[in-house]
């Protein structure tokens, strides 16, 4: 009776204890995860109530009602020390004089580097002739120099066509600041956490987790980056062409009248004898032919002839 209880008294035990530890495990990665959420949202808030302070270098921005408003105070209560971002751009067609075109290309690159710029794109092309005279060219100049370029370009030749676009990033610059100081503060947390962990499935999860939010950072920085470099350099495209070579129109008189019709007759009698040529070898099997049958006609005309002379001769003589 003993050993039967002792057999089944040990796994029991041994089973509970099993659920026991399982069921620890789990209420400590769950606690983990509460606790790191809870320290980064209460980080990012503080963070958020400090930038809420009135600060006097704060700029104006414009909200999404189109409204400017200053102060860091923007709609929802949120601060921000964004100013505004707008991404400019200009598309500008010119025709330059003949025979100046690459001179006017090297021209451009000269504002564009005198002004602080660079050149990010070229194409050209040639005429007929075998001349380049047109192509474009696209230049990055800084924002605050972009109206006194256009206004220099413009001088280059005549301006057939001109626009002048602005796209405002402010929305978005400043939605992205905002998910930058939250993955940063979950970052901080997580960094704490990982400091802090002595068991190694704790520390695997808060390194999955750290990984994912500093991908999150990457990805955010990478963006706001692309859209200062757009908003501090705007892009200006120009087209420059040659104005096109015009065929003199020919006068009147005898003399153009003679021409042109010693011209058409040369173009009738080249078109007839093209025709002969390409005709020619139906020629001369026509001519095979016709020599086949008036020789088959001539000697049975010869025949003829022999046969009646013949019947004559017999005829004489009876």
């Amino acid at each position: 009776m003993k050993k039967s209880f002792t057999a089944v008294f040990v796994p029991c035990m041994v089973l509970i204890i099993s659920f026991a530890i399982i069921f620890t495990g789990c209420a400590s990665s769950r606690a983990l995860r509460d606790q790191s959420s809870a320290m980064a949202e209460e980080s990012y808030y503080s963070e958020s109530a400090k930038m809420a302070e009135p600060a006097e270098d704060t700029y104006m921005y414009e909200n999404a009602e189109g409204e400017i408003a200053g102060d860091g105070e923007r709609s929802g209560g949120v601060t921000s020390s964004v100013s505004l971002k707008i991404i400019r751009s200009a598309y500008i067609s010119i025709q330059v004089e003949k025979g100046s075109f690459q001179d006017k290309m090297l021209e451009m690159t000269i504002i564009a580097e005198r002004n602080g710029g660079f050149v990010s794109d070229t194409e050209s092309y040639s005429n007929p002739e075998g001349n380049i005279s047109s192509g474009r060219i696209a230049i990055r100049v800084p924002s605050e120099k972009f109206n006194s370029v256009v206004e220099e370009i413009k001088k280059i030749g005549d301006v057939k066509s001109i626009g002048i676009s602005g796209q405002d990033v402010t929305q978005e610059y400043v939605d992205l600041e905002s998910r930058l100081r939250n993955y940063e503060a979950q970052e901080k947390v997580l960094l704490d956490l990982m400091a802090k962990s002595t068991d190694v499935s704790d520390s695997i999860e808060v390194q999955k987790e750290l990984s994912y939010v500093q991908g999150e950072i990457e990805v955010i920085k990478g963006r706001m980056n692309y859209l200062d470099n757009m908003v501090s350099l705007s892009t200006i495209d120009i087209n420059l062409y040659e104005p096109e070579v015009v065929a003199p129109i020919e006068g009147g008189g005898f003399i153009n009248s003679v021409k042109r019709g010693a011209e058409g007759a040369v173009k009738v009698l080249n078109g007839i004898a093209f025709f002969f040529i390409v005709i020619s070898p139906l020629l001369v099997l026509a001519g095979i032919v016709i020599l086949i049958v008036w020789g088959s006609i001539r000697g049975r005309n010869k025949r003829r002839a022999r046969k009646a002379a013949q019947s004559s001769q017999q005829s004489a003589e009876k």
